[in-house]
């Protein structure tokens, strides 16, 4: 998990350690500086050592609040110096998954994703949760009788865009296990958009859209088939709608505990490699986001 002191790294890392939790995984903090430039002068050397001194605290303190509302997690910490980016998305590679915090945007939904946490969801060839920094473990559940989010309730559902002309078993399979962990329902979600032969004669044919949404449908169900087999125990609803995934997916995010995308992994140095319908939920996502990566 990646920390920098910051409110929203504060609240990843209590997501973080509740998957570790619901995972059966200890949790390890990692704190990357930049290099600091060789400069001459004893008042840059005690600038730097004071920095040193003060992210060794930070890391201290919250690696310790950690333990302390998590009793009983294996909490580790390490200080690592670079570009933090490619640190981070060496340190996913030994990891279940990598978790990272956003701020959000106005407060109201999405995330707003600096450079450094989109370069590490481009470039890690593991999962990568992104958490509002606000967030609460209460918000991933059900309403209680108050009409609030309340621990005491079900989680609410996971929720997966998928893609059922190129479904990757590497998303869905992470999509059913998160649900399948939390004991709450998956909730699948496709957008599609017709051809423009077809999309000038929907406007007057209800029919044609009719048969459109049947196909897009069935072939969505044969596509989880074996994973419901796999997963008997999880409640899947599946939703093939007109229109963009991602405006859908946002939707979606409102009602779910976390939002499952994936991401095609391209080794090539140049771009960012995440597309247009993980970007949309990175920008509009209530709930936390992981971004699964496959070939």
């Amino acid at each position: 998990m990646g920390l920098d002191g910051s409110a929203e790294s504060r609240a990843a890392a209590d997501w973080a350690a509740r998957e570790a939790r619901l995972l059966g995984l200890p949790l390890h903090l990692v704190h990357v500086r930049k290099p600091v430039p060789e400069r001459k002068g004893r008042a840059s050397l005690v600038g730097t050592d004071d920095r040193q001194r003060g992210a060794e605290e930070m890391v201290r303190e919250v690696a310790e609040g950690v333990r302390a509302r998590h009793s009983g997690l294996d909490v580790t910490t390490e200080q690592s110096s670079g570009r933090p980016a490619e640190v981070l998305a060496r340190a996913a590679e030994g990891s279940e998954l990598l978790v990272l915090g956003s701020r959000g945007l106005s407060g109201i939904g999405g995330f707003l994703v600096g450079s450094v946490g989109l370069s590490v969801v481009a470039h890690a060839e593991r999962p990568v949760v992104l958490v509002r920094a606000g967030g609460q473990a209460a918000d991933e559940y059900e309403t209680g009788p108050v009409g609030a989010p309340s621990a005491a309730k079900p989680f609410r559902p996971v929720v997966l865009g998928l893609d059922a002309e190129q479904p990757d078993e590497e998303v869905i399979g992470f999509a059913f296990a998160a649900a399948a962990r939390r004991a709450t329902s998956l909730r699948v979600v496709h957008g599609w958009t017709p051809s423009a032969y077809y999309a000038y004669g929907l406007s007057v044919d209800i029919e044609l859209h009719g048969d459109l949404m049947s196909q897009e449908t069935s072939a969505l169900t044969e596509v989880l088939r074996p994973w419901c087999a796999k997963f008997p125990g999880v409640e899947v609803t599946a939703e093939s709608s007109y229109g963009t995934p991602g405006d859908h997916l946002a939707d979606a995010s409102r009602e779910a505990s976390l939002v499952v995308v994936g991401r095609r992994i391209r080794r090539s140095a140049f771009g960012t490699h995440i597309g247009p319908v993980t970007h949309a939920v990175l920008h509009h996502s209530v709930a936390p986001v992981a971004v699964v990566p496959h070939d």
